[in-house]
């Protein structure tokens, strides 16, 4: 980082609630939301084993410690400090996949960005232009004038 500190990570565990910022917060609608959604668990078959050790992980500072030392021997207990989480919505499909890409989904009257993976902020821009080519023309007005 740019104060010379390093951040391990980040890991990626399912959130149990929309805007979860602690690894206890909890939304009961949320998550009958995720564990009612077929993608769900169509992902999570495919991805167990991995998906056990993020939560591992996530609780157990010593199993995030012995992951990092396979990349970094040096790397002991007191070298590691939490810090704050994010929130990354991720879109999935109903076949279990991933969307790793920009998702923009046009309405009736309206166009979503439902899927805007990180570097968003970075490709703000390019995101903006290829909404505004979505967007339709204004009509146009044509004047008679009678004399």
């Amino acid at each position: 980082m740019i104060d010379g500190s390093v951040h391990a990570g980040p890991n990626a565990v399912l959130s149990l609630k929309r805007e979860g910022y602690h690894k206890t917060d909890f939304d009961l609608r949320d998550t009958l939301e995720v564990m009612t959604f077929p993608g769900f668990w169509k992902l999570a078959a495919k991805h167990a084993d991995e998906g056990i050790q993020e939560i591992i992980r996530s609780f157990s500072k010593a199993a995030f410690v012995r992951s990092l030392q396979r990349l970094i021997p040096e790397v002991q207990m007191p070298d590691i400090v939490p810090n704050h989480a994010g929130v990354r919505a991720q879109a999935l499909m109903n076949d279990g996949k991933l969307v790793d890409n920009f998702l923009i989904v046009n309405g009736t009257h309206s166009i979503h960005v439902c899927n805007a993976p990180s570097p968003a902020a970075t490709a703000s821009l390019e995101i903006g232009k290829a909404i505004a080519v979505q967007v339709p023309a204004p009509p146009t007005l044509t004047l008679a004038f009678t004399s």
